[in-house]
């Protein structure tokens, strides 16, 4: 079994999947996790070409968050559309990346991503609330690479 597949246990990822489920109900936004093994550049650079892979640019108000991590290199990040990432400040980036690095290094991989999720679903809440019209604009399921 892979690192990445070792990451989370079965349960571990379908509480993460819950958590996007839960975080997008109140908002248009939409948010996606990534797991990889290894990391052969910048952490924000890798997430910047799997934000596109992933086509999270196609969401209707420029608001996905995708949040990225190499497993065996542990880095992660978060990236966010321009749509979000012109609302809210470097700073609300910056606190939800110490939070989830104090879980991760505690070996608490699902509440780091989990309370990622929550900070992030929180925001997409205030600037992209949730309208009647609002469909899932992509899969909350867990990629890997």
């Amino acid at each position: 079994m892979s690192s990445v597949e070792q990451f989370l246990t079965p349960d571990e990822e379908k509480a993460v999947v819950m958590a996007i489920q839960e975080a997008e109900k109140a908002t248009s936004g939409e948010i996606r996790v990534h797991l990889e093994k290894t990391l052969t550049k910048e952490a924000m650079e890798r997430a910047l070409e799997v934000f596109y892979e992933l086509k999270m640019e196609a969401t209707s108000q420029r608001n996905g968050v995708l949040i990225y991590v190499a497993v065996e290199s542990r880095k992660f990040t978060i990236c966010g559309d321009q749509g979000i990432h012109e609302k809210v400040t470097h700073s609300f980036w910056d606190a939800t990346k110490e939070v989830m690095q104090e879980y991760f290094r505690a070996g608490k991989n699902a509440t780091a991503l989990c309370e990622g999720i929550r900070r992030v679903g929180e925001q997409l809440k205030h600037y992209f609330p949730y309208t009647e019209d609002d469909t899932n604009e992509l899969t909350n399921e867990i990629s890997k690479g």
